[in-house]
């Protein structure tokens, strides 16, 4: 069998609701890649927050971070690591945008630095996986660098309002998505990126086609990954959008989809 390339994005997907990797998807997983297909994972999520899942798949490929805003290799310095951040203009320009919409709170990380608009212990504790540098206050005073991307913090009544307002104003310099529940969270990256871009020179970097690309995923954040895949494949638990364009709809991550998908895709023998 030819290889392919399997990517994978985490949270609703590869993690369970745990946010660990069930048994039978690493294992199937493992054998996928003594067969000699390629994994990879693409996440909305920075590094810090994804290398503990990177080491015990024990992988050896790029990887795409902040939704393809950062694509790096950890273990190779010959891979030319892509970085697009948001200018700080632009940060500006939302944060006075979005004042009028009572937000709870602002985010911007630069890679590893992370800086909040109001100080929330409870945000903090939800970013604290990597041990980041957190910088509390206004962000049009205390960021001082580029941000490789930005949350807004919202009431979930007003989420599509302020996705509205961002696409009538910032449409042509930003991207944004909306997390799953239970954060109402808009996440924004400069126009143009998202997973999809962050794949396609990996896959050229390993030589495999776009027709051997099989892509899972299950939010708004993986829709242009899914599109791009020569076989995008949707997780039970996915957005019905996602669903309506995957080429395959599996098993919920917390039901070893993934696991159970690949075995038979790819014929490899299940040992347990």
């Amino acid at each position: 069998m030819e290889r392919h390339l399997i990517v994978l994005d985490l949270d609703g997907t590869l993690l369970t609701d745990e946010k660990v990797i069930s048994k039978r998807t690493k294992e199937t997983l493992l054998r996928a890649k003594q067969a000699g297909h390629e994994i990879m994972i693409a996440t909305g999520r920075p590094y810090r927050a994804t290398g503990m899942y990177y080491k015990e798949l024990g992988l050896q490929t790029p990887i795409v971070n902040f939704n393809g805003a950062f694509v790096h290799h950890p273990l190779s310095r010959d891979w030319k690591t892509m970085h697009e951040p948001i200018s700080l203009d632009v940060v500006r320009d939302v944060v006075d945008a979005v004042e009028s919409y009572q937000i709870k709170n602002l985010l911007a990380e630069v890679l590893d630095d992370v800086y909040l608009h109001i100080h929330d212990d409870k945000i903090m504790d939800a970013f604290a996986n990597g041990e980041p540098n957190f910088t509390t206050g206004d962000l049009r005073k205390y960021l001082k660098h580029d941000p490789t991307s930005m949350l807004i913090h919202a009431e979930e009544h007003h989420v599509e309002d302020i996705r509205q307002h961002l696409r009538d104003v910032h449409a042509e310099v930003i991207d944004h998505r909306r997390w799953g529940a239970p954060w109402h969270v808009i996440e924004i990256v400069k126009s143009g990126l998202n997973k999809a871009v962050g794949i396609q020179p990996v896959a050229e970097y390993l030589n495999i086609s776009k027709d051997h690309i099989i892509a899972f995923g299950d939010e708004d954040n993986d829709l242009e990954m899914i599109e791009y895949a020569g076989t995008g494949v949707a997780m039970g638990n996915a957005i019905s959008p996602l669903k309506s364009i995957a080429n395959e709809i599996i098993g919920t991550n917390n039901e070893d989809g993934i696991g159970i998908y690949l075995e038979e895709r790819l014929k490899l023998k299940q040992t347990i």
